[in-house]
């Protein structure tokens, strides 16, 4: 993260942040611990209305999807990177962040990088469904993002156990659970 370079206001706001936290630390003995989370998602969280996360974005259109025939929207040509890490993981991570001893700041996120439409294809094999992905203009964010955890395993010996299709299995299942539930 030093030197900085934010591509935007919200990277600057988060780096502050942690300056000032440390400085509260530094100044006034108030123990703190930064994580820095990477894509966090599972069941239970915002899956509709314009503000989820892309994994219940991607598992909420393909549970609409009709079984057969149909197609789901990626924004960009799908060729962008990003890692997702389930809520199980991170409470895990957090966990061990707060028993220990370091202030970080640590990245909190698997290093199991997979593409968007290699993500949208993993969420239709496990629907079962025969649907497609049609690929259309929007915005996509950076070209790739990763966390990089060599310091969470070296401070916590800590690392995601599972794979992340095994996260959004539970995570569709959820979804399309309630997407069921609004049809009714």
């Amino acid at each position: 993260a030093y030197p900085a370079a934010p591509d935007s206001e919200y990277g600057w706001e988060k780096l502050f942040s942690e300056r000032l936290y440390l400085s509260y630390q530094k100044n006034y003995g108030i123990q703190v611990r930064i994580a820095r989370f990477h894509n966090i998602f599972g069941p239970c969280g915002t899956w509709e209305g314009g503000k989820e996360k892309a994994p219940a974005a991607m598992c909420r259109k393909v549970a609409e999807a009709s079984p057969k025939g149909d197609f789901i929207e990626v924004w960009g040509d799908g060729k962008q990177t990003r890692s997702f890490l389930y809520i199980d993981e991170c409470l895990e991570a957090i966990r061990r962040l707060m028993k220990s001893d370091f202030s970080g700041p640590l990245n909190v996120g698997s290093e199991e990088m997979i593409a968007i439409n290699d993500f949208a294809k993993m969420v239709i094999d496990i629907s079962g469904k025969k649907i497609g992905i049609k690929n259309i203009s929007g915005p996509t964010g950076v070209r790739g993002r990763n966390s990089d955890n060599k310091l969470i395993k070296e401070k916590l010996n800590w690392g995601p156990s599972q794979p992340l299709v095994e996260g959004i299995a539970k995570t569709y299942k959820w979804i399309h659970s309630q997407v069921l539930t609004l049809k009714v």
